[in-house]
């Protein structure tokens, strides 16, 4: 996992709530356990027509949100199951964070897990981001849990656990390796039932 410290990039605004796990990635496309080549089917169901040519009303589509590495969305995002492809596709088609008013535990889990940055903003905060137009940029610090933008700067809260994980670019094994002479020096004085 790439270490995150900060980003500054382009937004894309998808303001609905409860947008759940399936809309963000079907569960015709779970036919993977590599955490790449989701990126095309994310948000399927709105981003392309029963044709499968692609909704030039969506927003993605748009050609200036090509390079939007931010998303600002509404409350509730990532619920419904518990897929871990649902980030696997918002990290492969490019974004770096999901700015939102609440994300579904599991799915925040899975986030942190895979180097995409959730963000909890309360809805105050959330609709002067909405008003960011293309080619404007936001930035995020995360050690200093701060999101910019032009003159705002809002605070988010985060546990100090997952953000150093996530500064590190660590994931669970990564963790859990660190103590690998501990763990060896404990299989070591383990009795063998062998």
């Amino acid at each position: 996992m790439e270490p995150f410290t900060t980003t500054t990039g382009e937004a894309v605004v998808i303001p609905y709530d409860t947008i759940n796990t399936d809309l963000i990635l079907p569960k015709q496309f779970l036919k993977n356990i590599l955490k790449t080549g989701f990126g095309k089917y994310l948000f399927w169901d709105w981003r392309y027509l029963e044709d499968g040519l692609p909704d030039p009303d969506f927003v993605l589509n748009k050609p200036e949100h090509k390079n939007a590495t931010i998303l600002i969305t509404g409350t509730d995002f990532g619920s419904g199951s518990s897929r871990e492809h649902a980030v696997w596709a918002l990290k492969d088609y490019g974004f770096k964070a999901v700015i939102a008013g609440g994300f579904s535990d599991i799915f925040y889990m899975n986030a942190t897990k895979n180097g995409l940055l959730p963000i909890i903003l309360p809805e105050e905060d959330r609709a002067i981001l909405r008003e960011v137009k293309p080619g404007e940029t936001i930035h995020i610090d995360l050690p200093n849990q701060s999101v910019q933008y032009k003159d705002h700067d809002f605070h988010f809260d985060m546990n100090p656990q997952w953000k150093e994980k996530l500064i590190k670019g660590e994931d669970d094994i990564d963790h859990t390796m660190k103590f690998e002479e501990q763990i060896a020096d404990f299989e070591s004085r383990r009795p063998s039932f062998g």
